[in-house]
């Protein structure tokens, strides 16, 4: 029996993963509710069990599937069709990320235009955007703001793994310059350290997070079409799990990446 949970820990469950290969997918739902990627494990829906899930939520993402997510803390925990008899279960939720191994990568051709699935990260658009747009996977938040993306950041720390479901991928904004759409669903989870994390409410998608000293990043996921960024490098990745596959030669930071890495 596999443990795993939420990172509030709302959300508690056992698993009987039989096959312990993740499937990590980068369709546009996937990143639009992750954040990012999404990477899962495959079990019969008999194999979990669930100890606590009064804060688990239920999204239909689609007419043949539903994703579940906590409702406190927004972690992308689980994804099930209706005629299947198997439950996908994230992999950054479970506790010992060391009993999975890496599986494969599905709908690659969705990938978002800031990293590629295999390899390095594509080079920038050209010309680059001037304006982004943002939106969960419902719909019930979405942004504006101006372009273009720069930078993003690949984090591992198990803050994000569990938050993900795999790990996040973020650029820094000014949050001054971000003008909301509609955010009629859009909840806010306080971390341990005091940090806010945004997510929707209605569908569990990863909008931002909010530093204590007021630092702004946005979910790279989220944004919708070319966007001019490019992922950059990894941090927190001093003790990687299992099944993480890293193919794109990128610099790799055991903490924070150093100002100058020269």
């Amino acid at each position: 029996m596999h443990a795993g949970g939420c990172h509030c820990g709302a959300v508690r469950f056992g698993a009987d993963v039989t096959r312990p290969a993740v499937t990590v997918c980068h369709c546009r739902q996937c990143r639009a509710w992750s954040g990012h990627v999404w990477g899962a494990v495959e079990v019969a829906r008999s194999g979990l069990h669930l100890d606590r899930a009064q804060a688990l939520r239920w999204h239909r993402s689609s007419e043949r599937a539903r994703r579940g997510f906590c409702g406190d803390c927004g972690a992308s925990l689980f994804r099930a069709e209706d005629a299947a008899g198997t439950i996908e279960i994230a992999a950054g939720a479970f506790d010992d990320p060391a009993l999975l191994s890496h599986g494969g990568h599905v709908f690659t051709a969705e990938a978002g235009y800031y990293y590629a699935p295999e390899g390095p990260p594509p080079l920038p658009d050209v010309p680059l955007p001037d304006r982004l747009e943002g939106s969960c996977l419902c719909g019930a938040c979405r942004f504006g703001l101006p372009g273009p993306m720069g930078a993003v950041t690949a984090c591992h720390c198990d803050q994000c793994r569990r938050l993900s479901g795999y790990h996040s991928a973020s650029f820094d904004a000014d949050e001054a310059r971000l003008i909301w759409r509609s955010r009629t669903a859009l909840k806010e989870y306080r971390t341990a350290g005091g940090a806010l994390r945004g997510f929707c409410g209605d569908c569990g998608s990863s909008l931002y997070f909010r530093a204590v000293d007021g630092a702004f990043s946005i979910e790279a996921g989220c944004i919708a079409g070319p966007t001019g960024g490019r992922m950059g490098a990894h941090i927190f990745i001093a003790s990687p799990p299992g099944w993480l596959h890293l193919t794109d030669g990128l610099p790799q930071y055991p903490e924070w990446e150093p100002s100058d890495p020269a």
